[in-house]
């Protein structure tokens, strides 16, 4: 008998370094990030891998245009994206540059292999190719004469090229396509596999380019480089240590149990790539799985069209669990999607603030109310309400189980989302409001309370793969451990640990957006519309500031609520060079604000200090951080000053 865990690897494409990524790129990634952290919650020792493909004379061209040499180029663009992943909690083990010398010296080994045993020839190419795609096609496949893929203008490419021999492996590949039915996914992507590409015969790939020198040059024949997929789909065996004398990954990992991919990269996937592992007689990956496009309401994300969005924007201002949540709730993997900033405001309100925070804010409130905020767990007396909930308890982990192996993420939470409704509506079954008047009812509101937690406690575990701050904070308010969070405790009766304390009082973990306003910030950004606002001359600041100030009512004014607070804490916000994150004491709640005032005032200068809040303002998220007011402050001349008030005036006080 053996003690080792099953092993699961999954990898995402490596992305082509052209420019800064968008939420297209980062749906991908989160996508193969759900997966792996939904297995590492199974007890599968997973290994999941992201990177870089760098290479090409794309890639050279746009260095050339930055006035940087590739490998610069590239460098700066990968430490970007790592930080953007970093950001999203994106959980990788390894992020491949193919610039690296792990990478180089496998992929000769590879490219001199194919030639030893005569699946590689010299020869002349000619045809079309679009330099973007870095792709070939013949005169059939144009698409009105461009390219089929982008549908940017080809042109004429005529040099000396190695071959692949792709004619020789496409009845195999046909019957591992018969003999594998799940390899391609969705099915309609196999289809479109066989119908227009295999079916019609198989070209012969150009695997070499004499044009450009941006890349791994030919083992034996060094004015050819080895062309974009022969680099770039290799990697998949690189990272691993393939034929080398540290393959110990390889051994254990390979073959890939899914490969990660849009549709517009799937026939290398799903064509060349097995092709290769045939040559090299490899296993081949257990699935291709391919998913759709992010589409905006005018078609796709340009920044022409002034409709591209980033995945920095949505996090920094609504959390990146929210922008996890709509990327694999709203868009059905597998299928093209629409973002649409409306979409995205209602599915935070209405399924994050509304159905999940609201249950948690409901649950905390009530434990406090009626328990002294512990949770009960003795002398339970069953609802008649209780055995429908348990039923839709178990029904939903069993769906899940079944639809995540299909990576079927909407359909996931939309059913766990089904059970945070449910929940919702056993509170107005019960009436735990109506219980607490009846002290012969007192132990079947204890049922409610304990039943609430509970299944609060089994969402937070459900939804793990997809948000990496709300499920501990769902415990965390509940006061249980996270000990309480493995995949295999959802099949325990009576688990939470009797004495549990809940917090005080709970803190919203979804704010409520004003939809208007979101809306209007959603595509103001994607416009990139920042408006730019010059520094009138000294001598016109006095006559600027009066034509610029509209003019007020004291009914305006009037609706400001100012009040006096104390900074009881104060810290920098990583990354964020004029942030500060400040705790106040407003005398009747604590709160936290955060304030741009880092160039001026250290954290320890303003602990103990007496401020002025707008203690009114709608809370809104900055760089992840909620902020609950503003702090009064003037500036002149490039100094700021915070407005301050007497000692002696209470936290609390209204400023008048």
């Amino acid at each position: 008998m053996t003690n080792e865990k099953k092993t699961f690897y999954i990898t995402t494409p490596i992305y082509y370094p052209s420019g800064k990524f968008h939420i297209g790129t980062a749906y991908t990634t989160v996508a193969a990030d759900t997966m792996a952290r939904y297995k590492r919650l199974r007890g599968y020792d997973v290994r999941f891998q992201t990177g870089m493909d760098e290479h090409g004379q794309k890639i050279q061209e746009k260095a050339e245009e930055a006035n940087k040499n590739p490998k610069e180029y590239v460098d700066e663009i990968a430490a970007a994206a790592k930080e953007l992943w970093k950001l999203m909690d994106i959980s990788y083990d390894d992020f491949i540059q193919t610039t690296e010398e792990r990478h180089t010296k496998a992929v000769e080994k590879i490219f001199k292999k194919f030639l030893e045993n005569g699946d590689i020839y010299k020869g002349e190419y000619e045809g079309w190719y679009c330099t973007p795609c870095e792709s070939f096609f013949t005169d059939t496949q144009l698409d009105n004469g461009n390219c089929p893929d982008c549908g940017r203008p080809v042109h004429r490419v005529k040099e000396e090229s190695y071959f692949f021999n792709m004619k020789k492996y496409a009845d195999r590949l046909l019957k591992y396509y018969e003999e594998n039915p799940g390899f391609i996914e969705p099915e309609s992507r196999k289809n479109e596999m066989i119908n227009n590409f295999i079916k019609p015969g198989l070209e012969d790939l150009s695997v070499s380019r004499t044009s450009f020198d941006w890349g791994i040059r030919v083992p034996g024949d060094p004015k050819h480089v080895i062309y974009v997929w022969v680099d770039a789909l290799t990697n998949y065996l690189t990272t691993l240590g393939y034929d080398t004398d540290h393959d110990e990954d390889y051994k254990k990992y390979w073959p890939a149990d899914v490969h990660v991919v849009g549709k517009d990269i799937v026939r290398f996937h799903t064509i060349y790539w097995p092709i290769f592992l045939m040559a090299l007689d490899l296993p081949l990956p257990k699935k291709v799985f391919a998913h759709g496009f992010i589409m905006m309401k005018d078609g796709k994300m340009s920044k022409s069209k002034g409709n591209v969005v980033y995945p920095e924007m949505l996090i920094e201002r609504y959390g990146l669990d929210a922008t996890r949540y709509f990327l694999l709730r709203e868009l059905p993997f597998g299928q093209d999607g629409v973002f649409s900033p409306e979409s995205f405001v209602e599915r935070t309100n209405f399924d994050l603030a509304n159905d999940l925070g609201n249950l948690l804010n409901r649950t905390i409130s009530m434990m406090n109310k009626y328990f002294d905020g512990i949770i009960p767990t003795d002398g339970l007396e069953p609802t008649e309400f209780d055995d429908a909930l348990h039923a839709q308890a178990k029904e939903t982990q069993a769906k899940y189980e079944e639809d995540m192996e299909k990576m079927q993420f909407s359909v996931v939470l939309a059913d766990v989302w089904a059970l945070v409704s449910r929940t919702n509506k056993y509170i107005d079954e019960t009436q735990p409001w109506v219980l607490a008047k009846d002290e012969a009812l007192t132990n079947q509101l204890a049922t409610v309370m304990y039943n609430l937690a509970e299944n609060l406690r089994r969402v937070a575990i459900m939804i793990q793969p997809f948000m990496t701050k709300a499920p501990k904070e769902i415990v965390r308010q509940l006061g249980l451990s996270e000990d309480l969070l493995t995949w295999d405790s959802l099949n325990e009766e009576n688990i939470l640990p009797s004495g549990t304390r809940v917090i005080d009082k709970g803190v919203p973990i979804f704010p409520r957006l004003d939809a208007e306003e979101e809306v209007t910030y959603i595509r103001d950004q994607m416009r990139g519309s920042v408006k730019i606002v010059e520094e009138p001359k000294k001598e016109e600041k006095k006559e600027a500031a009066q034509e610029e100030v509209p003019e007020i009512t004291i009914d305006d004014f009037m609706k400001v609520d100012l009040r006096v607070a104390t900074v009881t804490a104060c810290d920098k916000i990583p990354k964020a060079d004029k942030l500060l994150k400040i705790q106040l004491d407003l005398g009747f709640e604590q709160r936290q604000v955060v304030s741009g005032i880092a160039e001026y005032y250290k954290p320890d200068e303003l602990v103990g200090r007496k401020v002025i809040v707008v203690a009114n303002l709608k809370p809104v998220k900055l760089r992840g951080e909620l902020s609950q007011g503003m702090i009064l402050a003037g500036s002149k001349d490039g100094i700021l000053s915070l407005a301050t008030v007497d000692e002696k005036l209470d936290n609390g006080a209204k400023v008048k």
